[in-house]
């Protein structure tokens, strides 16, 4: 599993952390990625993009190691509100990366079309 962010005894609240704080990196970025597109800054855009791709990631890769100890039985917990909670934030951050990504291509063909600016 990738490096805890969060310390606590309990394993589960460990990962759900761990997904929240990722996951709230990502919205960060994509916050920052929103407004350079607003601007036509679709450059950094990206990077915010990819930025926030990278701690969805991670987010994403936590809970799978978690939810695959669960399935093989390995290491079993009890349902948790606060993971339920995590994974709930990461499938909605990853829905507003999605949107993210569309309106980029949206607003890049829109900014394609406009008629060229003057250079003063």
């Amino acid at each position: 599993m990738a490096e805890l962010l969060y310390c606590d005894d309990d394993e589960i609240v460990q990962v759900a952390m761990q997904i929240i704080i990722e996951s709230g990196e990502a919205r960060k970025s994509i916050a920052q990625a929103l407004d350079f597109i607003a601007v036509f800054d679709f450059e950094n855009a990206r990077l915010q993009i990819s930025e926030a791709n990278q701690h969805i990631c991670k987010a994403h890769n936590a809970q799978t190691a978690r939810m695959q100890a669960e399935i093989s039985q390995a290491n079993p917990f009890t349902p948790s509100i606060l993971f339920n909670h995590a994974q709930d934030t990461l499938m909605t951050v990853m829905s507003e990366i999605h949107l993210t990504e569309k309106h980029l291509t949206v607003f890049e063909n829109f900014y394609k079309l406009l008629p060229a600016k003057e250079e003063k």
